[in-house]
């Protein structure tokens, strides 16, 4: 179980972002990573670990794209 949980504000973002047809595809996957997050069993997989980490280290990511993908990590399995 992962004590670790979005925030409303940052679920609210996320779900609109998931109906935006402006946002990019990688925007969505982050998106949709932070929803589930919402849920304490569930905990962010390997492979979403790895795009979101490469997602905060490219400068051509906006500021909302950047603050999923941080979600994301700072909920991750340490142990991975």
């Amino acid at each position: 179980m992962n004590s670790k949980r979005s925030s409303e504000k940052l679920a609210s973002d996320a779900a609109r972002t998931m109906t935006d047809p402006q946002a990019s595809a990688i925007q969505k996957s982050l998106a949709a990573g932070v929803l589930s997050q919402r849920d304490p069993n569930k905990q962010t997989g390997a492979r979403m670990e790895d795009i979101a980490s490469k997602v905060l280290q490219s400068d051509k990511y906006a500021e909302k794209t950047k603050s999923f993908a941080a979600s994301l990590l700072s909920q991750s399995n340490k142990e991975r």
